[in-house]
């Protein structure tokens, strides 16, 4: 007898497969061996907490951040910044590229890339920051923020 639950089941089977076209397949593991790459976030939400709850803004930008040295095999990696070159922690997980940099003082950064290429024909992929203060300084993280953005992997 025919089971009618089969045709719905692998109907989510085939739509919830990972991708296999050949453009992504070019990308499978680019991440895991990248030592350059540098990102750019062109899209922002400040967070903050309003007087009956939380808000979000969305704003334009132009954060670029450039990691060097990585190595994920070792969990290694280095952020060139204005404000000098700061060792990082770097984890590869099929297909995410994570950094991280938590701060002696409190904040945490981490920004994810994904092996999925985006629409400017990099990599997908997010810069958060975990930071609040009081009071808000001009060019200086004071709320929590997200970014949305693209990273290329530098030859």
């Amino acid at each position: 007898m025919w089971n009618r639950k089969i045709p719905g089941a692998a109907a989510i089977a085939l739509f919830t497969l990972p991708c296999t076209g050949a453009a992504q397949d070019a990308l499978d593991g680019v991440l895991e061996t990248a030592t350059t790459v540098d990102c750019a976030f062109s899209l922002m939400t400040l967070g903050n907490w309003g007087d009956a709850q939380p808000e979000a803004e969305i704003q334009d930008s132009d954060l670029t951040i450039e990691f060097i040295e990585v190595n994920a095999d070792e969990a290694s990696a280095r952020i060139a910044s204005g404000f000098g070159t700061y060792d990082i922690i770097v984890r590869y997980a099929r297909g995410y590229l994570h950094f991280i940099q938590s701060f002696l003082d409190g904040p945490l950064y981490v920004t994810t890339i994904l092996e999925k290429a985006g629409p400017g024909g990099g990599l997908m992929a997010m810069h958060s920051r975990h930071e609040h203060t009081d009071f808000a300084l001009p060019g200086f993280t004071s709320s929590p923020e997200q970014y949305y953005g693209e990273c290329r992997i530098a030859e």
